[in-house]
């Protein structure tokens, strides 16, 4: 059986429907491998559910799905389409880091330079960020974590990639959308794994959104084997409904910090008021690969506290965590570094010292569990006390998962989370040692 050009568009409706039902992989592995990637690149007809875009006046669509879905050949494809349906095109392919564009969205295993062919393309440029085609169109990468890397480019068309693991989420989506003003009908394609990040609820509640995706074992090109590895290890747990089944949660049941309170306690930085007091929390690594939490705090001249920016480094050494912390305290002017001493004790002193022998350290012991001492400090959100200035991502996802009596995220520790309420705790809950007085007899 030919799989191009007339043969395929000829091919019965029988082999289509079992190429796509619930034993596709095992009919997929029964072809050749030249029908089999021929009829991979014929992505018109092989698609799956949840890849093909809606027939509906969209101005973005999300395809939010488990791993191994098929988002990232999906975006790829809708990508394809508009430089082909719009030569001249400027289209901008936004992911988590410049390296990740790099890597999945242009030279991936379904990157534009591998579906695109030989005649569409006319040169690639990573140190320009640039894919040029030979009709005029234009592919431009940026970054999720440079949010003034977007402010000024125009284009037609957008393809977002992963957008709950970008850095500054809020700013650089704002941004994207702002420049995204050129031609009759711009469009955005959002390519992501779902995360409890407000962001993605507000896209989805948009008017003109539209919303596909499944599960992993929905790929029929996927091997029967990794589907059922993937359900013996992670089987019934959180962590499977998200990253397999493709579910989005909007609340952690019991949250400390549920979705609605970390938006309702979110303001632009502009608007914060002016900083009195300075505090870092630090909650250091209890592994070599492990994140040491690093979150920056401020009193307001308004007696509030305010979340200014979260500076964590995972994997560091210990000299490399101490030296971000010390250029988190110049960058800052912070009046003082609470660091938890658990974890190394006074080695932790001695690490930040030599980082910075100026270095305004205060070591701090837990007597009590995370989530405890995390809970006076979630009162003080829900008092109008305590506020994010800015987008936290990564800080937000492992606030969000504390509840009372544990923290409900997946094989994590919130490092991160406890950083920022060592922080708050030092500048509105420490209690204050009592001035001297002199008693008169």
């Amino acid at each position: 059986m030919r799989a191009d050009g007339k043969g395929r568009r000829a091919m019965s409706d029988r082999f289509f429907d079992a190429i796509n039902g619930p034993h596709g992989r095992t009919v997929i592995g029964t072809l050749d491998q030249w029908t089999a990637e021929a009829l991979s690149r014929d992505f018109r007809t092989f698609h799956h559910a949840g890849q093909w875009p809606p027939d509906s006046d969209w101005r973005t669509w999300m395809i939010m799905a488990g791993r191994g879905f098929g988002k990232t050949r999906a975006g790829a494809e809708w990508t394809l389409k508009q430089m082909r349906d719009f030569p001249g095109c400027r289209i901008a392919l936004v992911a988590a880091t410049l390296d990740e564009a790099r890597r999945v969205m242009i030279e991936g295993p379904s990157g534009l330079l591998r579906l695109a062919t030989n005649d569409e393309v006319h040169a690639w440029s990573a140190a320009q960020r640039t894919l040029w085609f030979k009709n005029g169109g234009e592919v431009t990468v940026f970054s999720g974590a440079n949010p003034e890397g977007l402010r000024e480019p125009e284009h037609h068309f957008a393809w977002a990639d992963e957008l709950a693991k970008w850095k500054h989420p809020v700013d650089s989506w704002n941004n994207l959308q702002m420049g995204l003003r050129m031609g009759d009908f711009p469009r955005a394609v959002v390519t992501t794994t779902p995360r409890a990040l407000p962001l993605l609820r507000r896209i989805l509640e948009a008017a003109d959104s539209v919303l596909t995706g499944g599960a992993t074992q929905e790929n029929p090109h996927l091997p029967d084997r990794f589907i059922t590895a993937m359900q013996d290890h992670y089987g019934g747990t959180r962590l499977a409904l998200q990253e397999l089944e493709g579910r989005l949660f909007d609340d952690v049941e019991g949250s400390l910090w549920p979705l609605d309170l970390i938006t309702r306690c979110r303001i632009a930085p502009a608007l914060r008021p002016r900083s009195v007091r300075t505090v870092i929390g630090v909650d250091p690594p209890a592994s070599a690969n492990g994140t040491c939490g690093i979150v920056v705090c401020a009193a307001g001249t308004d007696g509030n506290a305010y979340v200014l920016a979260d500076r964590s480094v995972t994997g560091a050494s210990p000299e490399g965590w101490a030296r971000a912390v010390a250029d988190a305290a110049a960058c800052f002017n912070a009046d003082r570094v609470v660091a938890e001493r658990n974890q190394g004790g006074n080695m932790v002193r001695s690490v930040l010292l030599a980082a910075s022998a100026t270095l305004p350290v205060e070591l701090v012991h837990a007597a009590v569990g995370k989530s405890a001492r995390a809970e006076p400090v979630a009162a003080l959100f829900e008092n109008g006390r305590a506020f994010f200035a800015g987008e936290f991502a990564e800080l937000e996802t492992e606030l969000s998962a504390l509840i009372p009596g544990g923290y409900a995220g997946e094989n994590k520790s919130p490092d991160r989370a406890d950083a920022m309420v060592w922080a708050i705790w030092a500048l509105l809950l420490k209690p204050r040692k009592a001035a001297p007085r002199i008693r008169v007899l």
